[in-house]
């Protein structure tokens, strides 16, 4: 880990649980995780993503895109992905903290900001950047407020808008306009997107879909596989595993119940995909899953 990043990890470790924490910085959040040996299927949001300890993988349809501490991420949309956590060299375990953005205030802050015209051609939907020292020095700010947790309500909204600032300055600030611009292909997608979340339950219907995102049946295709890797259809189903996965590791659900709740018509089908996905059957993936966590928390 650079030694410029002790002080935002020492910071961390104090106000973080197992796994996942919701800090008290609305939209912040700290994760925790162990080397894993294969790919395992994830869900991104629209965020960014700065590692303080180890590295990560993740694949984006045939994309591989490798960070660590020398880089962030920003997500501009909901990405359903393949991830593989890698622990630091000197064997300690991936740490990292995410910001989930907010379009109007990426909106806000990017309007305060000299015009610029983007020239290159659009691609996906995510995308790895350079750390720099400011950006570094902004994220430590951030973080040492939640020492001192009556001033969040102040103070915090006032660096996150400068975070912001200085993420739009950046190699990729072009991704974080086109967050700001609801009229444009990303901001369409994004609404379909989020139609697909509201709806994921139920049977896709390409027409409701069009008339969410305001696009043509091809122009809509062709933007959400650029942007997503996957055609509506494989999102949704992504979707639906992902909170199939939730649902069984929540509670004592059977497999075929939470096959129907999150839209399977055919237990048989949702183990199947399932296994495909994760590869394991529903109640093995969440048996090791459980022992996994107990032994990190014994370790």
């Amino acid at each position: 880990m650079p030694d410029d990043l002790r002080p935002h990890l020492e910071i961390v470790l104090r106000h973080a649980s197992l796994r996942s924490t919701l800090t008290q910085i609305p939209r912040l959040e700290i994760n925790f995780g162990q080397a894993t040996a294969a790919t395992s299927p994830c869900l991104y949001r629209s965020m960014v993503c700065f590692i303080l300890q180890g590295s990560k993988d993740v694949a984006l349809s045939h994309e591989l895109l490798s960070y660590d501490p020398a880089q962030y991420l920003i997500s501009a949309l909901d990405l359903p992905l393949s991830g593989q956590i890698r622990d630091a060299d000197d064997g300690q375990p991936y740490v990292a903290v995410s910001l989930t953005l907010d379009p109007a205030l990426v909106a806000e802050v990017a309007s305060t900001m000299p015009p610029v015209r983007d020239t290159e051609a659009q691609g996906t939907g995510i995308a790895i950047n350079p750390m720099t020292t400011l950006l570094r020095d902004t994220l430590l700010r951030l973080l040492s407020l939640l020492d001192a947790p009556n001033d969040i309500p102040g103070l915090a909204p006032i660096v996150e808008r400068e975070l912001l600032y200085r993420l739009l300055q950046g190699s990729q600030g072009r991704l974080l306009r086109k967050i700001a611009q609801p009229d444009g292909a990303l901001g369409r997608i994004r609404r379909a997107v989020a139609w697909i979340r509201a709806h994921h339950a139920t049977r896709l219907r390409i027409e409701a879909l069009c008339d969410a995102s305001g696009m043509s049946r091809a122009s809509l295709h062709r933007h959400f596989v650029a942007l997503t890797g996957l055609s509506p259809i494989q999102y949704q189903k992504q979707l639906r595993l992902q909170e199939a996965r939730q649902l069984l590791l929540a509670g004592d659900h059977s497999p075929s119940d939470v096959a129907f709740v999150v839209g399977y018509e055919s237990a048989s089908q949702f183990s199947r995909e399932y296994l495909r996905q994760f590869g394991a059957p529903p109640a093995r993936d969440v048996r090791q899953i459980r022992q996994a966590i107990g032994s990190a928390a014994l370790a």
